[in-house]
C-alpha cells in the first residue's frame, strides 16, 4: 500500500502555514512586539506565496530589533510603534513632535488600554465626546503649580478647540490605517466616525492703503527687502528665510522656492524641503522687489566686510549681521515691532501672505495664477481659503449690475444685496 504523500517541511522559523476554509492562506509566527515581548501575529494572503511573505517580512524585521505590531497590541502600543517605526520615516521633525504630542496628551490616556482588534467606531465616537466636553486644566493638571482654577475646584472649563478635536482623529485615522495596510484590521473604525467640520480660522488680512502703510514704515529697516517680498509675492516665512543668493536671477527676475528654514527640537535651525511637491516653483519678481534685493545685497556685502573673519557665510539672502541664519521667532518679534511703528492692528506674520493673495484676487487675478504663486498642492486649497473674497467679489459684481439696472430705485422695499461675510 501506498503511504499518503506528505506535506513539504517548513523551514525553521517558517512559522505555521495553512489554507483556511474560505480558500484564504493563513501564516502564523512569533514576532517581538511593541511592548518589548514575543507574541504570535497572523497574516494572511491570496497565495500561500503571499502569506509566507508577510510573515517573512514581519519576523525579518524583527530579528532587527524592529518591534512588530500584533492583532492583540493594546492601541497605546500600536501607536507607540507606528509612530517611531512607521512615521517616522514620512514625517518632519516637526509634524512627528506634534503627533508624539497629540498621542501622549490625548490619545494614550484616552483609548490606550483598548486592544486594537477590539476598538469599535463607538469607542472612537465616545472618546471625542468625552474629549470635547472635558476640561484641559483639570485633565492634564496645568493649574496645580499655581494652585489656581481647577486646582481649588474652580474650573475655568479651557477645552479644546474644534481645529484640535479634528487632528487628533485625524492621527488616529492614520495610525488605524496603517494596521489595515498591514492586515492587522480588517477596517478602520475611526473612518466611521463624523466629527464636525471646524470653523475656518479667521485671518485679518491688510487692506491696499495698510499694505502702502507698511511698505512706506519698513522702507529704512534692514529687512525691507524681506518684508516687501513677503508683501508682493506671498511666500511663507520658512520660504524668505531659506531663501538662497544662488535661487534668486535678478537679471531674469526670478526667484526658484527649494527650501524652508525651520527650527526643529533636535537640529535647531535647518534646512529642509518646501512644505509639499507644488511649493518648490518658480516665481517672477516684480520690479520693486528687484530692487529692493540689489540694494540688500549691497548692505549685506557691507556687513561682511565689517564683520571680517566672523562672517558666516551661509549664503542665505536674509541672514543676521555676521551672515547666519535667521531664527523665525526673531523675525516675527521684529516684524511686530514695525507694525507698533506704523500705527497698524497687529496681525500674524502669515497673514502678509493671505493680503497678497486677497489684493490680487480683489484686482482680478485669475485663481489659477494665484495658487501658483502660493504653492497651493491644489487649486481647491486656493479657492477654499479665499472664499469670503470671491464671495465679496461676486457681491459688488452683483451691486453693480443691480445698479446699472436701476434695481435699487425701482424695487425700494426688496431686501438689501449686502450682507455680512464671515
Amino acid at each position: 500500500m501506498t503511504a499518503p504523500k506528505r506535506n513539504k517541511a517548513r523551514a525553521n522559523g517558517e512559522g505555521t502555514i495553512y489554507q483556511r476554509k474560505d480558500g484564504r492562506w493563513e501564516a502564523a509566527g512569533y514576532v517581538l512586539a511593541a511592548n518589548g515581548t514575543r507574541k504570535r501575529v497572523r497574516v494572511y494572503g491570496t497565495t500561500r506565496k503571499d502569506a509566507v511573505d508577510k510573515l517573512t517580512e514581519k519576523i525579518v524585521d524583527s530579528n532587527r530589533g524592529l518591534p512588530v505590531a500584533t492583532a492583540d497590541s493594546t492601541l497605546g502600543d500600536y501607536l507607540t510603534y507606528w509612530l517611531n517605526s512607521v512615521a517616522i520615516h514620512h514625517l518632519r521633525e516637526n509634524t512627528q513632535t506634534r503627533y508624539a504630542t497629540c498621542i501622549r496628551l490625548h490619545l494614550i490616556p484616552g483609548l490606550g488600554t483598548k486592544k486594537l482588534s477590539r476598538l469599535t467606531a463607538r469607542d472612537v465616537r465616545t472618546f471625542l465626546d468625552r474629549l470635547r466636553t472635558t476640561c484641559q486644566c483639570c485633565t492634564h493638571g496645568l493649574d496645580e503649580a499655581r494652585r489656581r482654577c481647577c486646582a481649588i475646584d474652580q474650573c475655568c472649563g479651557k477645552l479644546l478647540s474644534p481645529l484640535t478635536l479634528t487632528y487628533v482623529h485625524s492621527v488616529l485615522k492614520s495610525a488605524l490605517e496603517h494596521a489595515v495596510r498591514e492586515d492587522e484590521l480588517p477596517r478602520n473604525v475611526a473612518r466611521n466616525v463624523k466629527t464636525a467640520a471646524p470653523r475656518p480660522r479667521r485671518f485679518q488680512p491688510l487692506t491696499a492703503a495698510e499694505a502702502r502703510q507698511f511698505l512706506a514704515a519698513v522702507q529704512e529697516d534692514r529687512l525691507h527687502a524681506l518684508y516687501e517680498l513677503a508683501l508682493r509675492t506671498g511666500l511663507r516665512k520658512g520660504e524668505l528665510l531659506g531663501l538662497r543668493w544662488e535661487d534668486l536671477d535678478l537679471d531674469g527676475g526670478t526667484a526658484s522656492i527649494r527650501r524652508s528654514l525651520q527650527r526643529t527640537r533636535t537640529k535647531g535651525l535647518t534646512s529642509l524641503p518646501t512644505k509639499t511637491r507644488a511649493s518648490e516653483r518658480r516665481i517672477a519678481l516684480p520690479r520693486d522687489c528687484i530692487r529692493s534685493l540689489n540694494e540688500h545685497r549691497e548692505h549685506q556685502e557691507g556687513e561682511r566686510e565689517a564683520a571680517g573673519v566672523g562672517w558666516k557665510d551661509n549664503g542665505v539672502v536674509f541672514s543676521t549681521s555676521t551672515g547666519g541664519p535667521l531664527d523665525p521667532a526673531n523675525l516675527t518679534r521684529s516684524f511686530r515691532g514695525l507694525l507698533n511703528q506704523a500705527g497698524l492692528r497687529r496681525i500674524r506674520f502669515h497673514d502678509l501672505r493671505h493680503s497678497t493673495a486677497t489684493l490680487l484676487l480683489e484686482q482680478g487675478v485669475d485663481l489659477v495664477v494665484i495658487k501658483e504663486l502660493l504653492g497651493h498642492a491644489h487649486i481647491g486649497v486656493t479657492a477654499g481659503v479665499y472664499a469670503h473674497v470671491r464671495l465679496r467679489l461676486q457681491r459688488q459684481a452683483i451691486d453693480t449690475l443691480n445698479d446699472a439696472l436701476g434695481g435699487a430705485a425701482d424695487y425700494p422695499d426688496d431686501p438689501p444685496t449686502t450682507a455680512v461675510v464671515r
